[in-house]
């Protein structure tokens, strides 16, 4: 296997401690940014659901207010935002710099997109539902749970597959402006020393994680679906 990697894969070969190193970084940033994502998304994307008109907590203010700070920080590119957010990055993280510098920008850059999500899944919740829950006496909060998140679960794991796909592709962008992980190892020996074996396996490794979360999503979407 080693003879087998030096003579077609000779740069990685000789960086494979470098290289699983980045490879568990972009793992770290997905998971801890991926999980303050979803938490934050969720809520937003509950809140911006029910407080909108006609819903069972309508209020304009909180959803104009909402809708608007997300569709604001939907529309700053995620390498300018990158910067942008740098003071509060510092501030939170005490660094701009690695894996931890790299978890704020991300959550920023990921959380309107999955509101948006998880806004479009609860959607697809059948009103008749909500209706004949509301006439039964059930409360707002029941309402969410019980039938907003209960039956949004395949749309909202659908829209929590492509977000955790849309993040891994953020971090191989944070990467290259000294956040490590794969982004960085591909262009800074890949790209920059033109070792093309790099580049190719890191764009590999990268395709088989995207292929894995869409698996799971797919499954846990498919076994969900009623």
């Amino acid at each position: 296997m080693q003879e087998l990697l030096n003579n077609y894969l000779p740069n990685v070969a000789q960086r494979l401690p470098d290289f699983g190193k980045a490879l568990e970084e972009t793992l770290v940033m997905v998971a801890w940014s991926g999980i303050i994502c979803f938490i934050l998304g969720l809520t937003l994307g509950v809140l911006i659901t029910v407080t909108k008109r006609g819903a069972i907590l309508e209020n304009g203010l909180v959803y104009q207010v909402l809708d608007k700070l997300i569709s604001l920080f939907r529309s700053i590119p995620f390498i300018i935002l990158l910067t942008w957010v740098m003071p509060v990055t510092r501030a939170i993280m005490g660094t701009t710099i690695n894996v931890k510098g790299a978890i704020v920008p991300l959550v920023f850059g990921s959380v309107p997109f999955f509101a948006r999500q998880v806004e479009s899944a609860l959607a697809q919740v059948d009103k008749g539902l909500i209706e004949a829950s509301l006439s039964m006496g059930s409360s707002p909060l029941e309402i969410i749970f019980r039938v907003y998140l209960r039956e949004g679960i395949p749309a909202i794991t659908r829209g929590t597959t492509i977000t955790a796909i849309s993040l891994l592709n953020l971090t191989a962008m944070a990467g290259t402006v000294g956040a490590g992980g794969l982004g960085d190892f591909a262009v800074t020996l890949g790209h920059d020393r033109n070792m093309k074996d790099i580049t190719n396996v890191t764009v590999l490794v990268l395709v088989l994680l995207v292929c894995l979360i869409e698996f799971i999503g797919s499954r846990v979407a498919r076994k969900n679906t009623h």
